[in-house]
C-alpha cells in the first residue's frame, strides 16, 4: 500500500482527493491529510511517523501561496515525488514548479477517480525507476573500483614516478617510457563536452594539499590518440614530516558503466520483448507531438492496433511462438511508418501508433491499409507459417480529441468497432459511439445471467512430478462459453466480474464444481490428485469465504488435503492482516495454500514466512527463457532452493519444451505444468489421461512432509 501525504487547506477538496485515491482500482493508497504547509514540513521532518511514497499538494494553502508551497515541500523531502493541484488560472505556477523538480500537476477541475490515481501511481513508478537507475549506477561504480584500478604517481615537480600495469594499458605508456616525463604529457585529459584541455587533478592536489577528483565527463587521450572516458581521485603524498613530496592518482575507464547506464535508461522506456517504446515513452512523445501540432495548427493521428484471435496462437503453438510472432508484427509495423512516427507496444497483442503531422484523415487511412496488408503476409516462425489479421481504430487531432488520453480512448473505441465489423479492417472514431463502454456493459449484463444459464465450464491443466512424470494434480481454469460470443477469454470478463462483485458467486461455483469433480474422479477409481482453484483478492476477503470452502468440501465429500487454494502475490499483499487471518483459517482446515505467479509481485521472504504458504508456483515469464537467458535460469534456481529451504513445494509454470523440463529436473524442481505436459482439458478427457498412467500418491505439501516431497 502506497502512503500519500495530502496537503490541502480546503476540507471539501481534500475529501474529493481522498475518495479518488482510496477508491481506486489502479493501486492501493493510504492518504494522510494535513491542512497547512507548516504541518506538512513538521511531518516530513519526523522520520518516526513513517515513510511517505508521494505528496499531493495544493499550491495555495492557508499559510503558503504559490511557488513557495512547492519550494518548502521539495526542500524538506526532495526524494519524494510531488504532484500539485492547481486552478486553471494558475498553470504558470505549476509549470514553474515542474521545471524546479515537481513530478507533475493536475487541474482541480479536470481530475477524476481515474486520472488522479493514475497520475499518482505513474509518478511513484517513475520515481522507483529513477531510484533503481541510481542504485545501479552506484553498484557499477563500486564494481569498477574493485577490479584493479589504474595508479599513477608523480614527484614534487610533476614528473611521472610510477605507473602500474592497468595504468600502462589505459594510457598506452610503459613505465620505462613515461618515467621522468611531465605528467601532463603522459596523462592527457580533456573536457568531454567542450573538448578543451582539463586541469590535471594531481597538480591541484599538491597545490591545495587535499584530495581532489576530475571534472565530470573527463576524457583520457591515450598515447595512440584514442580516447576513453575516465573517473579518478588524486591525493597528495607526504613525507614523515608532513611535507608534500608528490601526488598519486587512482583512475579507471568508465565506458562500460556509461554504456550500462544508457542501457538501463533504454530498458526503462522500451518494451522488453519487442524493443518498441513502452507506454511511458509513447505518452511523452504524444505530449510533445500534440504541443507541436497545436503550435503549428497541424493534425496528427493515433492508430490502435489489436491482433485478431492472437490467443489462438498461444493456445495452439505456445507462448514462445506467440512472443516471436509479436516481434515479427512489431518489425512489420515499423516498416509501415516514417522515422518521425512512433510504434508502441501497450501490452499483450495491442500496439498504438502515433502518426505526426498528417495532412488529412486520408493519410491515416492509407497508413492503416498499408499495415493490414503488411501484417497479413505469412510470418515464418521455425517451421510454421502463421497468418494473422488485425483490427485498427483511428482517432485524429483535433477532430476526435485535443489531449492524449481522449485520443487514445477514442482510437481504442474505434478498434472495437473494427472488431465488430468483422475484423481485418480499420475504422475511424465517431463521436456518437462509445463502443468500448457499451461492450463492457453488454458483457456485464450477460455475465449476470451466465451462472443461471450454465454457460461456465471448467478445464483442467495437469501438474506433473518431474521425477516420475506422473500427474499429481491439476489447475481448474474457468471458461465462459457464451451463446453468441462463443468462448469468451477470461481476460475480457474477469476484471468486469471483480469490479461488479460477480466474481464472488462465480468463484463459489468454481470451488464447488472443482471439488465435486475431484471427488467424482476418485469415486470412479482414479488416483487422487490435488485440485487447485484460483481465488482472487476480492473473493478471499469476501464475507463467509472460509465457510464457502468448508461447504464445498462437505457437499462434495472431498478431503481437505486434496484441495489447494491459489492466490497471487498481489492478493497476498492487498490487506495484510485480514489476508493472513483468512489463509490461516483455510490452512487449519487442511486445505493447501499455493502462491501463484511467484516472482512477479511484491512479496518478500518475510511475507512467505508469515503466511501459511505450502506451494510456490514460479511464474512462466521466468521459466520461458531458462535455457537461453542466464539471469532467468539463476532466478528460477534460487526460487527452487528457497522453496526447499522453506519446506514448501515448488511448481514451475509454463513449461513448453523438453529442454525446459530437463533443465528444471536438473535443478531438482519437484513439479511443473504447461503445454509440454498437456493443455487444459475437459473433465472427461482429463479422466481418460489420468486413467492411462500409473497410480501416483497425492502430494502433501506441508512442512512436516518436505523431505518426502523432495524425493518425489
Amino acid at each position: 500500500m502506497k502512503h500519500v501525504l495530502l496537503v490541502q487547506s480546503d476540507p471539501a477538496e481534500a475529501m474529493a482527493v481522498r475518495n479518488a485515491l482510496q477508491g481506486s482500482s489502479e493501486a492501493q493508497f493510504q492518504v494522510e491529510w494535513l491542512r497547512t504547509l507548516a504541518e506538512g514540513l513538521r511531518r516530513l521532518a519526523d522520520p518516526s511517523t513513517g515513510e511517505v511514497d508521494a505528496i499531493v499538494a495544493d499550491v495555495f494553502l492557508a499559510d503558503s501561496d504559490g511557488i513557495g508551497t512547492f519550494d518548502g515541500l521539495f526542500g524538506a523531502a526532495p526524494q519524494i515525488p510531488i504532484l500539485l493541484l492547481i486552478d486553471s488560472t494558475r498553470q504558470g505556477v505549476a509549470k514553474l514548479a515542474v521545471h524546479c523538480g515537481a513530478q507533475d500537476y493536475l487541474l482541480k477541475s479536470r481530475f477524476d477517480d481515474y486520472l488522479l490515481p493514475k497520475a499518482v501511481s505513474n509518478m511513484i513508478e517513475r520515481a522507483a525507476v529513477a531510484d533503481a537507475l541510481y542504485m545501479e549506477k552506484e553498484r557499477a561504480q563500486i564494481t569498477l573500483n574493485s577490479i584493479g584500478d589504474a595508479v599513477i604517481s608523480t614527484d614534487q615537480g610533476g614528473a611521472v614516478s610510477f605507473l602500474n600495469q592497468v595504468a600502462e594499458n589505459l594510457t598506452g605508456w610503459t613505465l620505462e617510457a613515461a618515467y621522468g616525463r611531465p605528467v601532463d604529457e603522459v596523462f592527457r585529459i580533456i573536457d568531454g563536452n567542450t573538448r578543451e584541455p582539463a586541469q590535471n587533478p594531481m597538480a591541484l592536489a599538491m597545490r591545495e594539499n587535499r584530495t581532489v577528483g576530475l571534472t565530470a565527463d573527463c576524457v583520457l587521450i591515450r598515447r595512440d590518440c584514442s580516447e576513453s572516458p575516465i573517473e579518478d581521485s588524486a591525493a597528495p603524498i607526504h613525507d614523515r614530516q608532513g611535507n608534500v613530496t608528490g601526488a598519486v592518482m587512482v583512475f579507471h575507464d568508465v565506458s562500460k558503466a556509461r554504456a550500462r547506464s544508457l542501457k538501463l535508461s533504454h530498458l526503462a522506456q522500451h518494451d522488453a520483448l519487442t524493443d518498441l517504446p513502452n507506454r511511458s515513452l509513447f505518452d511523452d512523445r504524444l505530449g510533445r507531438a500534440l504541443a507541436l501540432a497545436q503550435r503549428h495548427r497541424s493534425k496528427l493521428a493515433i492508430l490502435y492496433v489489436d491482433i485478431d484471435r492472437f490467443k489462438h496462437v498461444n493456445d495452439t503453438s505456445g507462448h514462445a511462438v506467440g512472443d516471436r510472432l509479436l516481434q515479427s508484427i512489431a518489425q512489420r509495423l515499423l516498416g509501415c511508418i516514417r522515422n518521425s512516427d512512433t510504434v508502441s507496444r501497450q501490452g499483450g497483442d495491442e500496439f498504438v501508433i502515433l502518426l505526426g503531422e498528417v495532412a488529412n484523415a486520408k493519410d491515416a487511412a492509407l497508413a492503416a491499409e498499408k499495415m493490414l496488408v503488411a501484417l497479413a503476409g505469412p510470418h515464418g516462425i521455425d517451421d510454421l507459417q502463421l497468418r494473422i489479421t488485425a483490427s485498427i481504430g483511428i482517432a485524429t487531432y483535433p477532430m476526435d480529441g485535443i489531449d492524449g488520453e481522449t485520443l487514445c480512448k477514442n482510437a481504442d473505441a474505434a478498434m472495437y468497432r473494427a472488431k465488430n465489423c468483422g475484423r481485418n479492417n480499420f475504422q475511424f472514431f465517431k463521436a456518437e459511439m462509445n463502443l468500448h463502454a457499451l461492450e463492457r456493459q453488454d458483457l456485464e449484463t450477460d455475465l449476470r445471467h451466465a451462472l443461471e444459464r450454465c454457460e461456465f465450464e471448467l478445464h483442467y491443466q495437469p501438474q506433473v512430478s518431474l521425477r516420475t512424470g506422473a500427474i499429481t494434480g491439476c489447475e481448474a481454469l474457468l471458461r465462459w462459453r457464451h451463446p453468441t460470443r462463443r468462448l469468451v477469454r477470461p481476460g475480457r470478463f474477469i476484471d468486469i466480474a471483480e469490479q461488479s462483485g460477480l466474481i464472488v458467486p462465480m468463484g463459489r461455483w468454481v470451488l464447488h464444481d472443482a471439488c465435486s469433480q475431484a471427488q467424482a474422479w476418485q469415486g470412479a477409481g482414479l488416483p487422487p490428485v490435488l485440485m487447485s482453484v484460483n481465488v482472487s483478492a476480492v473473493e478471499l476477503l469476501a464475507m463467509n469465504f472460509v465457510a464457502g470452502v468448508r461447504s464445498a468440501l462437505d457437499h462434495s465429500g472431498l478431503a481437505a488435503r486434496h484441495l489447494a487454494i491459489e492466490i497471487t502475490e498481489t492478493a497476498l499483499m492487498r490487506d495484510d492482516e485480514s489476508t493472513r487471518a483468512v489463509l490461516q483459517e483455510i490452512s487449519d482446515i487442511g486445505v493447501h495454500i499455493a502462491l501463484d505467479d511467484f516472482g512477479t509481485g511484491y512479496s518478500s521472504l518475510s511475507h512467505l514466512k508469515r503466511f501459511p504458504i505450502d506451494i510456490l508456483k514460479i511464474d512462466q515469464t521466468f521459466v520461458r527463457h531458462i535455457t537461453t537467458h542466464e539471469d532467468d535460469a539463476s532466478i528460477v534456481g534460487a526460487m527452487v532452493r528457497m522453496g526447499r529451504s522453506l519446506h514448501v513445494l515448488v511448481v514451475a509454470e509454463g513449461v513448453e519444451t523438453h529442454a525446459q523440463r530437463m533443465f528444471l529436473k536438473r535443478l531438482q524442481c519437484p513439479e511443473a505444468q504447461g503445454y509440454f505436459f498437456g493443455k487444459p482439458l475437459l473433465a472427461g478427457a482429463f479422466a481418460d489421461r489420468l486413467a492411462r498412467q500409473p497410480s501416483a500418491d497425492v502430494r502433501q505439501p506441508r512442512a512436516s512432509d518436505a523431505r518426502a516431497l523432495a524425493q518425489r
